[in-house]
């Protein structure tokens, strides 16, 4: 029965490591390919719009892509990393007893 239950266990904390493992290689790649558009962005806007350096690096529009799967990537990792620290048993009983003590 207990090598049931801790075989169990171990399955559970592997599925929870793969699901981390793939929160990091998507922050990867978020990252990389991020900074490749990011930059092709800024090249052309100074390049071929005529526009200063300061000028490019500070146009919104080169940072659409980073910014909506910013929110994805972000969404990702609260749901791999954040929502077990923020609605586990924990965090119940901790605010059970900080309104008791009001």
């Amino acid at each position: 029965m207990e090598t049931l239950n801790r075989e169990q266990q171990y399955i559970r904390a592997q599925k929870k490591v793969n699901e981390i493992k793939k929160f990091y290689k998507h922050l990867v790649v978020y990252i990389l390919i991020n900074l490749v558009f990011i930059g092709r962005r800024i090249y052309k806007d100074i390049v071929y719009r005529d526009e200063s350096v300061i000028e490019a690096i500070l146009d919104i529009n080169n940072y659409n892509l980073f910014f909506w799967w910013g929110v994805v990537v972000f969404i990702h990792g609260f749901s791999v990393l954040g929502k077990d620290k923020l609605f586990s048993k924990n965090w119940e009983e901790r605010k059970i007893k900080e309104y008791m003590e009001q």
